[in-house]
């Protein structure tokens, strides 16, 4: 998979040759207008698809695992009504997940987060904001995003935070120091719901079913009643599948907390 530095590194190469060769000979704009496009159209991509990996390494699955498990993942949450529809589900059919929650409303709902964590799910950082520009942040900005929501997690619980879920799965060099400094670990999905867009519960399941295998990691959110919807289905057709859903760090066996 293409990584952020040695393509940087190739462009760059490919310019200073390109650019060496003018000296001898005509080299026609639009090859270097090509060539910027074909890196800039690259670092996008790599941006948005956290599964490529391109600036720094997330957990997207864990296809070498033994057991008929999934992690079910729940994001932007804790949400008065739907999460705790979420928890009573997760308890009605004795499953476990993991909820990447937004900093500012685990400061609004404290006590719903909490009972994430009493019934056995796993919590993970989705950063205090979920800012529509926190693409656009720098390194100290993310990282004081990310700080924030573990200390007020600490404050509330004991419990210090290892797991990072990208906003809107986006990855950048700026993030990408942050994630090294707190020394957490990304989790990213391999199966991605879409249950936030125009899609009815029917397409959002079947999206999710249509390619489940064991070690999947589920990308869900708990903040529409659609999501519910699909969330009770998609546990009826795991128990038919002889698949569980476990949490994250259970799946990946990884350390949650630290």
């Amino acid at each position: 998979m293409l990584k952020r530095k040695p393509v940087n590194s190739t462009f760059l190469l490919v310019s200073i040759l390109l650019l060496a060769l003018s000296f001898f000979r005509p080299v026609p704009w639009f090859v270097f207008a090509f060539l910027g496009f074909i890196w800039f159209l690259l670092t996008v991509c790599g941006s948005f698809f956290i599964q490529w990996n391109y600036h720094f390494p997330s957990l997207n699955s864990k296809k070498d695992i033994s057991r008929n498990h999934v992690a079910i993942t729940f994001d932007d949450g804790p949400h008065p009504l739907y999460t705790p529809k979420t928890l009573r589900l997760l308890k009605k059919y004795n499953v476990r997940a993991t909820f990447f929650c937004i900093g500012k409303n685990i400061q609004k709902h404290p006590e719903i987060f909490k009972e994430i964590i009493q019934e056995g799910h796993t919590v993970g950082n989705h950063t205090f904001s979920h800012s529509n520009a926190f693409g656009f942040f720098g390194t100290a900005k993310v990282i004081g995003e990310l700080s924030k929501t573990i200390e007020l997690v600490e404050d509330l619980t004991g419990l210090s935070m290892a797991l990072y879920r990208p906003a809107f799965g986006v990855t950048n060099p700026s993030i990408a120091k942050a994630v090294k400094k707190l020394n957490l670990n990304s989790i990213g999905w391999n199966v991605r719901s879409l249950d936030t867009t125009f899609r009815n519960e029917n397409q959002v399941l079947r999206r999710i079913t249509s390619k489940a295998h064991k070690g999947d990691i589920i990308l869900l959110h708990d903040t529409s009643e659609k999501s519910i919807l699909v969330l009770e289905r998609l546990l009826v057709f795991l128990e038919e599948s002889k698949l569980k859903s476990v949490t994250v760090d259970d799946l990946l066996q990884i350390k949650a907390y630290v």
